[in-house]
C-alpha cells in the first residue's frame, strides 16, 4: 500500500483518537505513566521505518483488543480487514473458555505460534511493540524503578520470551532486521544491567 502524502490524515487522527480513548484508564507497569504513550511509541517506530498508515494504525491500535474492551470487530469496521488482520496476529488470547486468566507461559507460547504465518506487517508491529517494552525496561532499570517484580512471570522467562520473537519476526525485510538489530542491542543491556549507563 503507498504511503499517504498528507501529514495526517483523517482515519489517522480518528485512530490516534480510539487508542486514547480506549487506553485512557490504563498505566505502563511499574513507571505508571499513561498508557497511551506505549502505542504512540510503537506508532512513531513503524513510521520511521517508512510503513504504511495501516501499519501505523495497526501500530497504534495493537493492544486494544488484547487490553480494553475494543473488539476486532470495532477495528475492522473503522479501519478495514487489514489494520483489524495486523491487530488479530498481535492479541493474545487471555483469558480461557471459563472467564479464567491462562498462565502467562501458555499465552506467550500461543502468541509466538499465532505469529508464525503472520505477514510481515504483524511482525514489524511485533517488534515495534519489544522494542519499546525493552528500552522501557532498560530506562526502568536505570532509574530504579521496580521492573521484574511488575511481571506475570521470572525475569529468565521474560527474557526468553522477548529473545525468542526477535529472532522468529527478525528476517527477511530489511525493515524488520532493523528493528531485531535494535531490540537485541536493547537486550543485550538490560542481560548485562552493570553495562546500562548512568542516564539509561
Amino acid at each position: 500500500m503507498v504511503r499517504s502524502p498528507e501529514f495526517l490524515s483523517l482515519r489517522l487522527e480518528r485512530a490516534l483518537r480510539r487508542a486514547a480513548d480506549w487506553h485512557r484508564a490504563q498505566v505502563r507497569k511499574g513507571s505508571g505513566i499513561p498508557y497511551i504513550q506505549h502505542p504512540l511509541t510503537v506508532a512513531l517506530i513503524l513510521d520511521r521505518l517508512d510503513f504504511d498508515e495501516d501499519v501505523i494504525i495497526a501500530g497504534l491500535l495493537h493492544d486494544a483488543v488484547e487490553d480494553t474492551t475494543a473488539t476486532l470487530d470495532d477495528v475492522r469496521a473503522e479501519f478495514g480487514d487489514r489494520v483489524a488482520e495486523i491487530v488479530r496476529h498481535n492479541s493474545e488470547i487471555k483469558h480461557d473458555a471459563t472467564g479464567q486468566k491462562r498462565p502467562w507461559i501458555e499465552r506467550k507460547r500461543d502468541h509466538l505460534e499465532a505469529l508464525a504465518d503472520a505477514p510481515i506487517e504483524a511482525w514489524a508491529v511485533a517488534l515495534a511493540d519489544k522494542l519499546h517494552n525493552l528500552i522501557s525496561i532498560k530506562l526502568d532499570l536505570a532509574e530504579d524503578r521496580p521492573v521484574w517484580s511488575v511481571f506475570n512471570a521470572e525475569r529468565d522467562q521474560v527474557l526468553w520470551y522477548y529473545r525468542t520473537m526477535i529472532d522468529r519476526c527478525g528476517a527477511g525485510d530489511l525493515r524488520l532486521e532493523r528493528l531485531a538489530e535494535s531490540c537485541r542491542s536493547a537486550l543485550a543491556a538490560i542481560e548485562a544491567p552493570g553495562s546500562l549507563p548512568a542516564d539509561g
